[in-house]
């Protein structure tokens, strides 16, 4: 096609671009875009045109040139495939009826704000500067895997998708982008799938406000997604799964006020995590199971009441928990892990209470997975369990021992005072004293000899055995409670 060839509408779009001026067809600045379809010759561009002065445009010494068009209506495909475009490429408030395709293309920048596009192939490129589909109305998939940004990408306040329909193919697609600043999408929807798997961002990733629907699909994919800072999505709304398996989130992954809802599947999976803090302030009560296992934490923050029924921890490693509450606030959580039983997340939630100096805590966290695994355990091993539970607490209620041994030693002197047990050779036995005959036979390691030159009968001899069971029992405990303290320290 020769380029003098060209409309009226087009003749103005030649002129200005070797100045870099741009030229808006637009009749107001609130023109909606989605009435484009029925705009006249008057304000129409041929793609080919546009993609013979992007790649061989004139230019003006001394000036930068550069596409800059509002409101036009685009026919054709803008096939820029493998092509450098050594020029800005700005088509804002623009109708295209077919999706430009810029697969391995190299630009300056492609700014696309508040058109409206059947679509979007841009993988590979390498864009100089920012791309931006801000406020974009665009009904199929953008894809933009493995791109090489040196710019932002912007699509905040996008509309991507057809609502109430969750293709098969995801309608953003950056995995394996890598972006030297921020990926910019507050207020983004999406109907359909985001994928980011194994994107670099360097700075943060911006979600807040953002709405995500894939129901009974992955919404967001973001399995081994690199972040530089934060990722924010703050009051995020996400019907579906968020998939951040393997993430790597330095800062703040922020999900406060958030609304994630997948009933009957994972609404939340970040196992095999590192993340800085996670943050579920004030987050409604999540639908759907939640997995962070062999997730590394420094910072968690979420009330009890925002976690689900079936919550996966084993191997979640974090520093600080918050709030702070009580241990018996937050051992309903250590309940819900679907695979029963074990033993990390019992000594993870006690590590960190006693990280902030509630030891008190920490031991009733203790006792709760001592207890916890006893239901584990054959009959026999339960009710060796029972018996160190009420003497001593397994060793985490040292003075409920003092307790029992008290009010045994009470019960067996007065006992035994009221009546002396006979004397097993009367004329070499001690004088009986009730107090030190009764610790005889509390005590095992202590002998006042007492124990052995007296034998009791009938009841009392039951009462003896009863106090030298009792005695062996206390003693055994006691000794594993040191033990288990000593351990700790």
């Amino acid at each position: 096609m020769e380029i003098t060839d060209l409309t009226p509408a087009e003749r103005r779009v030649r002129d200005a671009f070797p100045l870099g001026e741009g030229v808006d067809f637009r009749e107001g600045e609130d023109e909606d875009a989605a009435s484009g379809a029925a705009w006249g010759p008057e304000r129409t561009l041929r793609a080919e045109v546009l993609r013979e002065l992007l790649l061989d445009g004139p230019v003006r010494e001394g000036r930068i040139a550069g596409l800059k068009v509002w409101g036009a209506r685009i026919t054709g495909r803008l096939d820029l495939r493998y092509g450098t475009v050594a020029h800005p490429v700005r088509l804002r408030s623009c109708h295209f009826e077919e999706a430009p395709d810029l697969y391995g293309a190299r630009v300056v920048a492609l700014v696309l704000s508040d058109s409206v596009l059947p679509g979007l192939t841009a993988g590979n490129l390498r864009a100089d500067g920012v791309v931006r589909i801000t406020c974009c109305r665009i009904t199929g998939p953008v894809r933009l895997q493995g791109a090489r940004l040196s710019g932002a990408f912007f699509a905040n306040g996008a509309r991507l998708g057809t609502p109430g329909e969750v293709p098969e193919e995801a309608v953003l697609q950056l995995n394996h982008a890598e972006v030297a600043t921020d990926v910019w999408a507050p207020e983004l929807v999406a109907h359909g799938k985001v994928h980011m798997n194994g994107a670099v961002v360097r700075n943060q990733v911006n979600l807040n406000d953002a709405e995500l629907n894939a129901p009974g699909a992955t919404a967001l994919h973001a399995e081994v997604l690199t972040v530089g800072t934060d990722l924010h999505a703050m009051r995020l709304r996400v019907r579906g799964r968020v998939n951040l398996g393997g993430a790597r989130i330095p800062r703040q992954l922020n999900l406060a006020h958030a609304r994630l809802s997948h009933p009957g599947g994972q609404a939340l999976r970040a196992s095999s995590s590192v993340v800085g803090e996670l943050w579920l302030r004030e987050a409604e009560p999540i639908e759907g199971a939640v997995n962070l296992r062999r997730a590394q934490l420094d910072l968690l923050h979420v009330p009890p009441e925002v976690w689900p029924r079936q919550v996966q921890t084993d191997g979640l490693g974090y520093r600080v928990l918050t709030p702070h509450l009580p241990a018996a606030q937050r051992l309903p959580l250590l309940e819900r892990e679907p695979d029963g039983y074990l033993p990390h997340p019992y000594e993870q939630l006690a590590a960190a209470y006693r990280t902030v100096g509630d030891d008190g805590a920490a031991r009733t966290v203790q006792l709760a997975k001592l207890r916890r695994h006893r239901r584990t355990l054959p009959p026999y091993a339960r009710l060796w369990g029972f018996l160190q539970d009420a003497a001593v607490g397994y060793g985490f209620r040292p003075m409920r021992a003092a307790g029992w041994l008290l009010l045994l030693l009470c019960t067996g002197t007065l006992a035994f005072a009221l009546h002396h047990p006979p004397a097993l050779k009367p004329s070499e036995a001690p004088a009986f004293n009730p107090l030190f005959y009764t610790l005889d036979l509390l005590l095992p390691i202590i002998d006042f000899g007492q124990e052995g030159a007296f034998a009791p009968r009938g009841w009392y001899q039951w009462l003896a055995y009863l106090l030298v069971a009792a005695g062996w029992v206390l003693a055994t405990t006691i000794a594993a409670g040191v033990t288990r303290s000593l351990n700790r320290q």
